[in-house]
């Protein structure tokens, strides 16, 4: 009687958990809401939450720290049941990783992806055909600014009715902080990324800009950044599949518009996405990038379901061209260290172009009511479909010959740190070592005048290059380019790459002169060492020549021996990074 009793018990429970199941269906705020409202930071963590406790197939994890003392969440589905996040990338299916509220004014991606989950699991169908995927999403990324809600701040957009602020909780714009990692959900961001080395990756942003008839816009990785084998797919295969597809559903998308004038008529080019920006970022690790951005103008509703819409056809086209994503990653960076030279700097190419079909509103300037100027009007009662150019072509503008191997000076732990969390192996020397590298001297430089998130930047850098036998010390660092991660190593370390460590001021410190001279007293040491070496005596003299401000200019002129005497202190400006071939 017992046993039988067990038994029934045993249906009870299981008729229990599977009623309740059935019954909690899942219904999101977005839903609820009529498509006018976006789920809190914490209501969207207890959805998932529901989630998981209910279906075997998702996880959530706890996977790191946050500026706003919260922690990052990741949320994985993988049919498997293995949520190790070590070991998923040696795994032989595809990662597809999203990530979403960035920027959490722009919410569309955090209602889409709970949306997008909540159906899958909820398919056995669905589910069936996702045994080769695994994905990854980052449920909020920029906490501290999910939490500071409000209804004001985006002021150009359509809905929800409240929404995060852009700011993360140290009001840091964390789309321009991916190299720099001054966040701790940066420095969180690039473990995740390193460790799970997804195959495709998804940005959800809202855009601001110029007004068009399309609600959904792309911005996939450039592709002649991205290079080789991977930027012909990303351009010629994927992103016509994904357009495609989206027009299968009847929902027009167009390039993200990067006007050239004041509206789209004029044309407009790709936008350039390097290192600082999500996919600029996931770019050096040959991962296949996609930045949707919806039209801020456009109901949320529209805009949550159109972004929904295409995290579906990512996930379809990546079903479907697995392998051949695998394949091409396989061989990225292999194909990268052959060609001997690498390109750091790159410019659009405005003679080259193709001719776009493109669906806008005129504008027009008109007076304006608010003030005494005039203002651009776009006529929503005026709409156009005509060719336009389309700039989406970049050149290279500066390479570096590939080294063997970087070395970093031991003490610029700021470096190390960021190499730490973006998984690139290096070893440390055991002992004192002398090695002929060579050297880069930082020999000219602009600084913005303006602060920038948080940095007076760099930029127009240009260094020159010498070949020396330097001494490193037990514990300098050595870091081999061939690993997966050899496009950051390039993109960091060289000091004239766009978002190089220097650049971003992580070595400012080289900058300035430790140590100088007093000129009554250096006069007789210079003079002396004009008499030992003719070849800077020989120099001067014809500096003095042909330079008539540096003729007239008896400082200057002293400077000029005492740089190029053994008294200059050799670490100003030269960039503690050395480079092996």
């Amino acid at each position: 009687m017992k046993y039988w009793f067990f038994i029934f018990a045993l249906i009870a429970i299981s008729c229990s958990k599977t009623d309740t199941k059935t019954a909690e269906n899942f219904t999101t705020k977005f839903e609820k809401s009529k498509g006018t409202e976006t789920a809190t930071y914490l209501e969207t963590i207890a959805f998932y939450k529901k989630l998981a406790a209910a279906y075997p197939q998702i996880t959530i994890q706890e996977i790191g720290e946050t500026d706003s003392g919260y922690p990052l969440h990741l949320i994985l589905f993988n049919t498997d049941k293995n949520f190790n996040i070590n070991q998923l990338k040696n795994s032989t299916k595809n990662i597809i990783f999203i990530n979403n509220g960035i920027h959490p004014g722009e919410s569309d991606g955090i209602d889409a992806s709970m949306l997008l989950l909540r159906n899958l699991v909820q398919s056995p169908e669905k589910i069936k055909k996702l045994k080769s995927i695994i994905l990854a999403i980052i449920p909020v990324y920029n906490v501290g600014g999910a939490l500071n809600r409000n209804s004001y701040s985006r002021v150009n957009q359509n809905g929800p009715k409240e929404y995060g602020f852009r700011g993360n909780a140290r009001n840091y714009d964390l789309n321009r902080d991916f190299i720099k990692a001054d966040t701790k959900n940066a420095q969180s961001f690039a473990k995740i990324f390193t460790s799970l080395n997804p195959d495709v990756f998804i940005d959800t942003h809202v855009s601001n800009g110029a007004d068009y008839q399309y609600s959904i816009t792309h911005l996939f990785t450039q592709h002649n950044k991205l290079g080789n084998d991977l930027g012909t797919f990303i351009e010629y295969k994927m992103k016509p599949a994904i357009v495609n597809s989206l027009h299968l559903k009847n929902i027009l998308i167009t390039p993200y518009v990067n006007v050239c004038g004041k509206t789209p008529e004029n044309g407009f080019s790709q936008f350039f996405d390097s290192p600082r920006y999500s996919t600029g970022y996931t770019t050096l690790f040959n991962t296949l990038g996609l930045m949707v951005e919806t039209h801020m103008l456009k109901p949320y509703k529209i805009r949550v379901e159109q972004t929904y819409s295409l995290l579906n056809s990512v996930i379809k086209f990546t079903i479907k061209n697995g392998t051949k994503i695998k394949e091409l990653r396989k061989k990225a960076v292999q194909n990268i260290l052959k060609n001997k030279t690498y390109p750091i700097n790159y410019q659009l190419d405005k003679s080259n172009f193709t001719v776009f079909q493109f669906k806008g509103f005129e504008g027009k300037i008109i007076p304006s009511k608010v003030t005494t100027g005039k203002r651009l009007f776009y006529d929503e009662t005026k709409p156009y479909t005509k060719p336009i150019p389309y700039y989406n072509q970049f050149k290279p503008t500066k390479y570096i010959n590939i080294p063997k191997a970087y070395i970093l000076k031991n003490g610029w732990w700021r470096v190390l740190n960021r190499l730490k969390e973006n998984h690139i192996n290096y070893t440390v020397f055991e002992k004192d070592t002398t090695i002929n590298v060579v050297v880069q001297h930082i020999k000219s430089f602009k600084t913005n005048p303006k602060v920038f998130e948080g940095h007076y930047m760099h930029y127009q850098t240009e260094t020159t290059q010498t070949n020396q036998k330097v001494k490193f010390f037990k514990n300098d660092i050595y870091i081999p380019v061939n690993q997966s991660g050899a496009r950051y190593l390039f993109e960091t370390l060289e000091g004239s790459a766009t978002d190089s460590f220097f650049n971003w001021n992580y070595f400012d410190t080289i900058l300035q002169q430790k140590e100088g001279y007093s000129p009554y007293v250096f006069e007789d040491i210079a003079e002396q060492c004009l008499k030992e070496n003719p070849t800077l005596k020989k120099a001067l003299k014809s500096k003095i020549k042909s330079d008539t401000a540096f003729a007239n200019n008896p400082k200057a002129q002293l400077d000029f021996v005492y740089k190029n005497s053994p008294y200059y202190e050799p670490a100003h400006l030269k960039l503690p990074i050395y480079k092996v071939y």
